[in-house]
């Protein structure tokens, strides 16, 4: 067995590509999402946290949706909330568990690797790593994504709680679709096979006729178990479905 020449030498530039290409999207998702921790600080200064609080809260908690969750509570019921407002945060927090799971083998081992991979594991983070094929590409990835993110949210936690209300609406600015649709964006590519479409659909039509009636984080838990049912079961699957690209082998091309 002897490999064709040349061809370790286009296998490195392959990977070079695929790992420049993680990097942009790190960066891509990355600053769209920190663009949205404007609209976080000036939403929580106006539900009466100082600026001190708000920033405190993106360094130590630094998950977008829980901390809207808990700022959202406390403005409409004020410091009484408090206990409703922490729980339904820690309750849409507990996703990044679920997260943690799936990204151990990309972290890989080393216990000061694992505990700052522990504070970066966000849904941008986890997208952006699982969206490549290669190992490396996927480190890469979840480093970029989520240091931008972190950084840039802090950054920008900090401009929108000094302007509160002088920039007045922030949905005005589109900020509040910018990770949104930046999220989309990377999922849109992988809804290629059925299944995938049916989990997709089925996961936001829960979550969309709960979320009225439910407290904060409890419907984005009732649609990943929803999401769990409907993809371990593969109730719309079929075998003609294209294969996920982590499940496609990394071959190396050989002669005999």
């Amino acid at each position: 067995m002897s490999r064709e020449p040349g061809q370790e030498e286009r296998g490195g530039a392959r990977r070079t590509a695929a790992e420049r290409a993680a990097a942009r999207s790190g960066w891509a998702v990355g600053i769209a999402t920190a663009a949205y921790g404007i609209s976080f600080g000036a939403l929580a200064t106006a539900s009466g946290l100082d600026v001190w609080q708000t920033c405190v809260l993106s360094l130590v908690m630094f998950s977008g949706g829980s901390q809207f969750a808990l700022i959202g509570v406390l403005a409409s019921g004020g410091v009484a909330a408090g206990g409703s407002a922490i729980a339904g945060a820690a309750l849409l927090g507990v996703r990044n568990s679920f997260y943690a799971l799936r990204l151990s083998r990309i972290i890989g081992p080393g216990f000061w690797r694992r505990t700052a991979a522990t504070q970066l594991t966000i849904d941008e983070s986890t997208a952006v790593a699982t969206a490549q094929q290669e190992p490396r590409a996927q480190r890469i990835g979840f480093w970029t994504t989520g240091l931008v993110v972190y950084i840039g949210w802090n950054i920008t936690t900090l401009a929108g709680a000094l302007l509160g209300n002088l920039i007045g609406d922030v949905k005005a600015y589109g900020l509040d679709a910018a990770a949104a649709a930046a999220f989309l964006g990377l999922l849109w590519p992988r809804l290629k096979a059925r299944q995938t479409q049916a989990v997709a659909v089925a996961a936001g039509f829960v979550a969309t006729m709960l979320t009225p009636f439910l407290m904060p984080g409890l419907p984005v838990l009732a649609a990943a178990a929803v999401a769990i049912v409907v993809g371990v079961l593969n109730l719309f699957g079929r075998r003609s479905d294209p294969p996920h690209p982590e499940a496609i082998p990394m071959e190396r091309e050989v002669e005999p």
